[in-house]
């Protein structure tokens, strides 16, 4: 069969777009030094039950060595060894490992649902003495459910022929079960959030007000106090009432100036702050694009974009809140950039909250609230008007009475009350101003961070459900067996007539991805490549999956035969971004890239070369490169040579194996 014209899923140095990432802190594959063999026994399952049997059998086989064994131990380390292959896919170390296994055990008898899980292992290595099938999955269907969905998970494919129809069926329907199973569809995007950064608000600024501030208006009063006393005093030697009224009037329009002045001067320099927040910058310094600040930039544009109130036009909704949306960026990049936050997506959620909050305000015509709870009362205008009203009339009214009594004297004290009462009233009025603004700013504090804490707590418990890493592993793995399901009902093809098959798994683009520590990256969207081998050739299927929404969507079918495969090659460092590259004889490569940098995103306590071998593991890259690989050097008579060399293995193995159930 020949291949149809082929195109690239990634060729070369192409972006593969991940557009987000979270790396969760979840103790899950981490082991101490000094774990105990049991412990490293345990990590060995967690790797298996997240689909990456290599990782498994090492860590499992260490524990071995250390002389941790237990009819548990045996089954595990079977599956861990025999994981998602047949038996003829099998090399000869592999036959030499299988058999030293099966060698250490001893006969199988009674027993746990550990021992009854062995012994259904045995017997599928057995198959060969069992012509009816039936016996073997009746046996299976007999097992706890740990137990028999294990076996299918791993073990669906290892025997051929009529077994192998009926294993599959029972794993596909397995699979088809746990596909949506516990609440998949919402719960599957938590695990692309990262955990949310606890909340801040940004600090309320000291009072402002300098020395010189407060030296002025202690000073100012002094000479005030000295100056009006000395006039009051000269209008006393005069003896006239009507200068004492005038004294008197003055005095008090003096301190209705005083309480009008500084509640109009604060509401003044409020509502200037406020409008500032609401308001534009002429100029702005562009953030450098991949910083921090960029990154912020970049969340409050795509929220703003996205939240628009209802019966609002787009642009007109960004103009008129460019200012806020400017001044609310400013305070997150000021208040978490000295964290050192390492992923902006940590303040998604605090991002979100704060335009849904500017949202609220707009659709309830809030938005501008301030300026109603800012506008001039008429007593604070009537104060103030007033006062300096009577604080002009009554100094002209007593100004002639006191320089007729002292010329010199009353001259320069009426000069000094005049220019000390000027510098000390803007010298308080700034002082109470600031004092006045603190509070009110320590107010508004308290009330934005119960706000965001609410908000917080709000995420964090929406967050509370966010699947494990084995969730996320066992529902790739229902997703790909059926798609592998599909595939082969579309050729029209039964599992015993496909000799192997294998995936490429690769992130797609526009994708976001996260994982656990120590484990490998999950991505929301995967491009997969599907090879079905028959006897007949390759049949490849390319896949975009939606790993969120569970959905896919076939985007290519290739046809051709084993001697069309030119060459196998995996290119890029190990710890770096690698790239799968298949070659045909008369086509162009097909490229897909199946790894990131491992360096981008690594812990303290992760090893770069062990995330490589771990993000290699989970692709299933490792079997299906070999499968592809002895096609590109052997053709067609890889199948045969490959028959051949496990057939002999075979009969001795499930002679030994025969003797331990029997």
């Amino acid at each position: 069969m020949t291949a149809q014209t082929m195109t690239n899923v990634a060729q070369g140095e192409a972006h593969v777009g991940v557009q987000a990432q979270a790396i969760h802190g979840d103790v899950y594959y981490q082991l101490s030094r000094e774990a105990s063999p049991e412990d490293t026994f345990r990590i060995g399952v967690k790797y298996l039950d997240s689909q990456m049997p290599a990782q498994a059998q090492e860590h499992i086989e260490n524990a071995v060595a250390r002389g941790y064994e237990s009819d548990e131990v045996q089954f595990h380390r079977l599956l861990a060894l025999l994981s998602g292959r047949t038996l003829r896919q099998l090399g000869n170390e592999d036959f030499n490992h299988l058999s030293s296994i099966c060698g250490g055990i001893s006969r199988v008898d009674g027993g746990d649902d550990w021992t009854a899980g062995l012994r259904a292992v045995l017997r599928l290595l057995d198959s060969l003495h069992t012509p009816e099938t039936e016996l073997v999955v009746k046996e299976l269907d007999a097992l706890p459910p740990t137990q028999r969905d294990k076996i299918l998970k791993h073990l669906g494919v290892l025997r051929e022929g009529p077994l192998e129809d009926q294993m599959w069926r029972l794993a596909v329907e397995r699979a088809k079960a746990g596909q949506l199973a516990d609440d998949r569809a919402d719960r599957v995007w938590k695990f692309f959030h990262p955990s949310p950064a606890h909340p801040r608000v940004r600090p309320v600024h000291p009072d402002s007000t300098s020395m010189s501030d407060r030296l002025r208006a202690v000073i100012g009063t002094g000479v005030f106090v000295l100056a009006a006393g000395n006039i009051g005093w000269l209008l006393l030697q005069r003896a006239q009432l009507s200068p004492a009224l005038g004294y008197l009037v003055s005095a008090v329009g003096a301190a209705a100036f005083i309480v009008g002045g500084m509640d109009r001067n604060f509401r003044r320099e409020r509502l200037r702050a406020m409008e500032s927040r609401v308001i534009p910058r002429q100029r702005r310094q562009e953030a450098a694009a991949g910083g921090f600040a960029g990154e912020v930039d970049r969340l409050f544009d795509k929220y703003f974009a996205r939240y628009v109130p209802g019966g609002t036009n787009r642009s007109y909704w960004l103009a008129q809140t460019a200012g806020i949306r400017s001044h609310l960026r400013d305070e997150l990049v000021e208040i978490y950039r000295e964290q050192r936050l390492d992923n902006p997506e940590k303040i998604a959620w605090l991002v979100r909250y704060l335009v849904g909050d500017v949202r609220h305000r707009w659709e309830n015509d809030t938005l501008t609230a301030y300026r109603d709870e800012l506008r001039m009362p008429f007593s604070t205008t009537a104060l103030y008007t007033a006062g300096i009203t009577a604080v002009s009339a009554g100094t002209l009214w007593m100004t002639p009475a006191a320089l007729l009594t002292a010329p010199l004297g009353g001259t320069v004290s009426v000069l000094l009350a005049v220019a000390s009462a000027g510098i000390a009233a803007r010298a308080w009025f700034r002082i109470t101003t600031e004092r006045r603004r603190v509070k009110t700013d320590a107010a508004e504090r308290d009330q934005q961070l119960m706000a965001r804490l609410a908000a917080f707590d709000r995420w964090r418990k929406k967050l509370s459900r966010k699947p494990s890493d084995a969730e996320m592993a066992f529902w790739l793995e229902c997703d790909r067996k059926i798609l592998v399901d599909d595939a082969m009902r579309q050729y029209r093809l039964r599992p015993s007539q496909v000799i192997a098959h294998a995936f490429i798994e690769a992130p797609a683009t526009s994708c976001r991805r996260a994982r656990v520590s120590h484990g490998p990256w999950r991505y929301s969207k995967y491009r997969l490549l599907l090879f079905l081998l028959t006897e007949d050739g390759v049949r490849q299927v390319n896949i975009d999956l939606d790993f969120e929404e569970g959905v896919s969507c076939g985007t290519q079918r290739l046809n051709y035969r084993f001697d069309a495969v030119a060459a196998v090659r995996i290119d890029g460092v190990a710890t770096q971004r690698q790239t799968f590259e298949l070659t045909l004889v008369n086509g162009d490569p097909i490229s897909v890239r199946v790894t990131e940098s491992i360096a981008d995103g690594i812990q303290p306590d992760e090893d770069a070369r062990t995330l490589s071998q771990i993000a290699l593991d989970a692709s299933g890259l490792i079997h299906t490169l070999s499968t592809l690989e002895g096609i590109a050097a052997e053709g067609k008579e890889w199948i045969r040579h490959q028959h051949r060399r496990a057939d002999k293995r075979l009969a001795d193995l499930t002679a030994t194996v025969h003797d331990l159930i029997d």
